[in-house]
């Protein structure tokens, strides 16, 4: 089946999707809990296909346990979608209902987008939540994974669609573009009247291919070129623990630590403790001639590139900085707009920071890793939208919505 024929089917079952009731997406959605943790035998051997493969050509480790399904993941999985099924549904509401002076009462209603493509790179896990938050949210969705994961996609996808027929849906409210040629990719950009609006989720040079080619409306999710700046004052130890877990404790994800800045102050103190944690997981450091001197010879020289990059790895670009301004300064020209932390104990730092840095979530004294849909208390999310236009940051479900405008009268005409 080509893209235009899997693309009509979806666009039928998203018509079909926006009338069913809570109740009747609900239920698809615990059927899909529950049918992927009985499929995870099936599931898991899909998978070591796909770390077969990826170990033969040589993907970094960083990607392969980004790659890499388990029993525990699975439930984790399977969890996430009943916590979907929990939310309130967004579609229907309706919200500003106001009484003009003509008698017409006007208010908008939340509706679903239709059909919604995304195209995603690596974890399978972005699968399932994507068709989770989208079923929810009474749109149907068009997946196209990347080559590393597309048997453990099929046979995700597969659980799903079984799942939401069983339940007297149509299954074609989720369809797999099983083609992961970049040919596919381009095609899914120009499917105009059929996509009601296009998702990018990976790399920066998915996301730019997207922005740049789509015919379609897009909206832009991030990679992540993520600082951490450690101020002037503050708090040593707290500024070491947060580095070490934004950097390490999963370097593949757009929320990752990239880039660390130090003012010059506490840079002497800091960095020897922050790299003393660092180690324990052999992270490369890429510096500035400053950041050098401290931490002595295994620093590799960094250039404007390293400050530019997203590593997805366990490496990460140092700068000392001499103020503030310098540190703001420079996350505004090389940041991805994705998430942005400062460590201080400075009131007015911190909330000129928060003003300044423009990102879709900036933190005070918090790690970049917490820039999640469900951390932020909205399930799972389809990305981390950028832009501004439409929705920013986490995309939970309110932000796969749109809405219409509803007019009550009685006999009124306009004069």
């Amino acid at each position: 089946m080509n893209l235009n024929e899997i693309g009509a089917r979806a666009k039928t079952a998203s018509r079909l999707l926006a009338s069913a009731t809570s109740a009747q997406k609900d239920a698809a959605l615990l059927a899909i809990a529950d049918g992927l943790e009985k499929a995870s035998g099936e599931i898991l051997s899909a998978n070591a296909c796909d770390l077969s493969r990826a170990r033969e050509s040589g993907l970094a480790e960083a990607m392969i346990e980004r790659l890499t399904l388990t029993e525990a993941r699975i439930k984790n999985i399977a969890g996430g979608v009943r916590e979907v099924a929990a939310l309130p549904d967004p579609v229907g509401t309706i919200k500003d209902m106001s009484l003009r002076p003509n008698g017409l009462r006007i208010g908008k209603k939340s509706v679903p987008l239709g059909l919604i493509g995304v195209i995603f790179e690596s974890r399978p896990n972005v699968g399932v939540d994507i068709a989770a938050l989208c079923l929810k949210a009474g749109s149907a969705v068009l997946l196209r994974g990347g080559k590393e994961a597309i048997d453990s996609n099929k046979a995700l996808a597969s659980v799903i669609r079984r799942a939401v027929g069983e339940q007297g849906l149509n299954p074609d409210a989720v369809c797999l573009v099983e083609d992961t040629s970049r040919q596919s990719a381009t095609d899914m950009m120009e499917l105009t009247g059929v996509l009601d609006v296009l998702i990018p989720r990976g790399g920066k040079s998915l996301i730019d291919s997207v922005v740049q080619n789509a015919r379609v409306p897009v909206i832009e999710t991030g990679w992540g070129n993520c600082h951490v700046y450690a101020d002037d004052g503050c708090d040593i130890e707290m500024a070491a623990n947060i580095i070490y877990n934004a950097k390490c404790s999963r370097p593949s994800v757009c929320n990752a630590l990239e880039t660390l800045l130090v003012h010059e102050s506490c840079a002497g103190e800091l960095l020897p403790m922050a790299k003393k944690l660092l180690d324990a997981k052999n992270v490369e450091i890429r510096g500035c001639a400053r950041s050098a001197i401290i931490m002595g010879g295994c620093v590799i020289p960094a250039t404007v590139e390293d400050y530019q990059t997203e590593y997805n790895d366990y490496i990460l670009a140092v700068k000392v900085v001499s103020s503030f301004d310098e540190a703001v300064g420079h996350i505004n020209q090389y940041g991805s707009r994705h998430s942005e932390a400062i460590i201080t104990n400075s009131y007015k730092n911190a909330q000129e920071f928060l003003d300044r840095v423009d990102a879709a979530a900036v933190y005070i004294n918090a790690s970049t890793r917490f820039t999640d849909g469900n951390e932020f208390g909205l399930g799972a999310e389809v990305g981390i939208s950028t832009q501004k236009l439409h929705a920013r940051g986490p995309l939970g479900l309110e932000a796969l919505t749109s809405y219409k405008y509803i007019i009550y009268g009685d006999g009124q005409v306009r004069v």
